[in-house]
């Protein structure tokens, strides 16, 4: 325990102001442009066609993905605690250095073996990176509209597979070779990140909640006062008055997890991001295949694939309107009912046009629970002092699912059911989550981090 400065009552009484979106454009762009996974499918395209350091058929090849997912899983799990320990500025510039080392490394890879070496440790960094960028950005925000801001994260930072493809067509019209083509691609998004470092060293404050939860009470009112001040500058108008008296503060330990109140969180958020992590790899990796099972040429497939993914951003910009306004809980079940019954719609269709809108009817819904998953309820459920440790298992449990789904996507796909089980098997996983929401969920929406933190 240790005395306070009331920082959760300060923040949350904050009005919308340049001081928020500068924030939120901060990590938005720091989201956007870490984008080693954006580029995989491209990278691994031209190691398979072009340059021949991967063949069909190995092992090599199959490792690309679960290298990379293996790095992202260590990286959730590890990068958490640390965050926890040495703070969110801290955290996020040390994850932004491994990852763009790594990404540099990559580049400049004169072999496959030192080229899956850097993958591993890219896939370490993003995962580290992603669980602090998205959680700690919830501490900045006031609880009325927190998911409102949280959701604009996400809406920026999933345009990175679009603009990734984008950039590698542009690199192929350009005539460079191949070697230096999947190198370009690597340093675009290094040159990038560095950028983003810089800014984050230059604009990004320490997190007030998390100095206070530290006992460093004198170092949050200082940074408090800063931002009170360059807000009252901007509006031109003092701020309201302190409604809330100051809350007792909690130095949590990893053990906490796994114990009481927070055990049945950790469960749920576990639960919430392998629901999201499956069934978005399912339909982003298989629904070309799925489409050709049903008599689609490739060129169709990968046309009806492109289209019905329009429906990410669309479901995104969505998601960001309604967020809080619904309770959380609410808003996971009836996405998950709507996927689920999405999934059995589309399995039903025949016609082109009809599994065109089908599936992008589908994506509009699994990106709207992405959103809701990884950018707002994960990681808003935790207390200050646990927030990135709490947020980087379940996001670690959620990387676990796509080492072993794949195995059965696959046994059910060659089953006698076909593609219409595997969209069946989509079914089936949002309902179990759906179930465990109800059980298991916590709500948040609206609610102080305090009081959300409060597992007394």
């Amino acid at each position: 325990m240790s005395k306070s400065a009331n920082i959760g009552a300060r923040l949350d009484r904050l009005p919308n102001s340049g001081w928020h979106i500068k924030m939120w454009l901060v990590s938005a762009f720091a989201l956007l442009v870490c984008w080693s996974n954006g580029i995989g499918g491209a990278v691994q395209n031209i190691l398979l066609n072009e340059l021949h350091w991967l063949e069909p058929g190995t092992k090599l090849l199959a490792m690309w993905g679960t290298t990379y997912t293996a790095g992202q899983l260590f990286g959730a799990l590890v990068g958490g605690p640390i965050g926890d320990k040495i703070g969110r500025k801290k955290s996020i510039l040390l994850y932004e250095v491994i990852h763009i080392i790594a990404m540099i490394g990559g580049a400049i890879s004169p072999n496959v073996t030192v080229l899956y070496v850097f993958r591993l440790i890219q896939g370490f960094g993003l995962g580290a990176l992603l669980v602090v960028l998205f959680a700690a950005f919830t501490e900045y925000v006031p609880g009325k509209n927190r998911g409102v801001w949280s959701s604009r994260n996400s809406f920026i930072g999933n345009f990175a597979h679009p603009i990734c493809n984008g950039i590698a067509l542009l690199i192929v019209s350009t005539g460079v070779s191949m070697n230096m083509n999947w190198r370009i691609q690597y340093m675009i998004p290094s040159v990038l990140s560095i950028i983003a470092s810089i800014i984050i060293y230059n604009k990004y404050p320490e997190s007030p909640r998390w100095l206070e939860a530290q006992g460093r009470v004198d170092e949050a009112d200082e940074i408090m006062t800063a931002i009170e001040k360059e807000i009252e500058a901007s509006t031109g108008q003092k701020l309201p008055p302190i409604q809330e008296a100051p809350a007792a503060v909690k130095n949590l330990p990893y053990s906490a997890l796994f114990k009481g109140k927070l055990l049945k969180r950790t469960i749920c958020g576990s639960l919430v991001l392998i629901g999201m992590n499956t069934i978005q790899y399912t339909l982003m990796n298989w629904m070309p295949s799925l489409l050709r099972e049903l008599g689609y040429d490739t060129s169709q497939s990968q046309f009806m694939t492109m289209f019905g993914l329009f429906g990410a951003p669309f479901g995104i910009f969505l998601a960001s309107l309604y967020m809080d306004k619904v309770s959380r809980r609410v808003t996971g079940v009836a996405l998950l009912a709507a996927m689920a019954v999405m999934g059995i719609i589309t399995s039903r269709q025949t016609t082109m046009g009809a599994l065109i809108a089908a599936t992008f009817v589908l994506n509009t819904f699994i990106y709207m629970y992405v959103c809701y998953a990884s950018a707002v309820y994960v990681p808003e459920m935790w207390p200050t002092s646990a927030k990135l440790s709490g947020s980087g298992f379940c996001n670690a449990m959620g990387r676990v699912s796509n080492i072993f789904f794949p195995f059965l996507v696959t046994y059910v796909a060659a089953s006698s059911m076909g593609s219409g089980g595997v969209f069946a098997l989509i079914s089936i996983v949002a309902a179990i989550i759906a179930v465990s929401i109800i059980v298991f969920g916590v709500e948040t929406r609206g609610e102080s981090v305090e009081d959300i933190g409060n597992v007394d």
